[in-house]
């Protein structure tokens, strides 16, 4: 695919996804969405790749949807004419993308250089982890324009901040500074706009050292999925059988010899073969 709205730019192992429509904010459109999906299957792809880094082109991390179009449903609810729209079919945008980064085989990490509004900052949500510019504006502005948090955001920002703290942004729709965001856990650390990036790529560095792809693929899921189970015996369930597999089959053989033969150990274990894309103990559920 050829990106419009995206860069797609790989440097030492690691990806730099680069919204790139900086004359309009990085204003996110399916067009965005597209590239997106696209890039992210291309990199789980690519075992010469070990971390993603999203970040926005110019002064403004993603300003939220495109909201000028010539004509049609902002959000792409379109249909040729004559047709009848299938409610039950509507995909949300943003939603896949979060899908997508939730189901990603490397870890994400967002370096928020500047201002997230909308699906700007719930984008980010499915991200590992998220750096944001000091003084940056961050909103969940969407009961302001009379519609609903997207982009599985509902599902997410819980998680992260907790429910008071969700709530009061998703429900006033007021502009937040990144200050109260890494205050309520929303953001992982700030730092000065120019240097967002460089911390970023410092965290890319820390995550693939001395590491297995593999292992980081694996442990990444582990964690966003196996705290949904209602009970901790189906977390024991996956982690006894991904343990096994790591450690007869891939790369947890030569991390432990090496561990006692005191030299680095030689991970050759390719995520691209050995994480499927489906689990059998995490079934994912058909849209509804």
């Amino acid at each position: 695919m050829n990106y419009q709205d995206i860069r797609y730019d790989v440097s030492d192992r690691i990806l730099t996804l680069t919204l790139n429509r900086p004359d309009r904010l990085n204003a996110w459109t399916l067009q965005m969405r597209t590239e997106m999906l696209d890039a992210l299957a291309r990199a789980n792809a690519d075992d010469d790749i070990g971390v993603i880094v999203v970040t926005g082109a110019g002064r403004a991390f993603c300003a939220g949807m495109e909201l000028e179009r010539e004509e049609g449903n902002i959000f792409g609810y379109d249909t040729p004419q004559g047709d009848t729209l299938n409610i039950n079919e509507i995909r949300d945008s943003g939603g896949e993308l979060s899908l997508a980064l939730y189901r990603s085989k490397k870890p994400v990490i967002a370096a928020i250089n500047g201002a997230a509004v909308g699906v700007g900052i719930t984008m980010t949500l499915p991200m590992d982890f998220r750096i944001a510019a000091e003084g940056a504006k961050i909103g969940f502005v969407f009961s302001q324009r009379g519609i609903v948090p997207e982009a599985c955001s509902s599902w997410f920002l819980p998680r992260l901040v907790g429910m008071q703290a969700a709530m009061e942004w998703v429900l006033s729709g007021e502009i937040f500074s990144a200050e109260e965001g890494l205050e309520k856990g929303l953001f992982r650390n700030l730092e000065p706009k120019d240097k967002v990036l460089e911390a970023a790529y410092a965290l890319a560095r820390k995550l693939m050292h001395k590491t297995s792809p593999v292992s980081l693929a694996l442990a990444r899921q582990m964690l966003w999925r196996n705290p949904n189970f209602d009970h901790p015996m189906h977390a024991h369930a996956v982690d006894s059988r991904l343990m096994y597999i790591t450690s007869e089959r891939q790369d947890g053989r030569d991390g432990f010899k090496a561990f006692l033969e005191k030299r680095e150990p030689v991970f050759t274990a390719r995520v691209s073969e050995s994480v499927p894309d489906q689990f059998d103990f995490w079934p994912e559920p058909p849209l509804r």
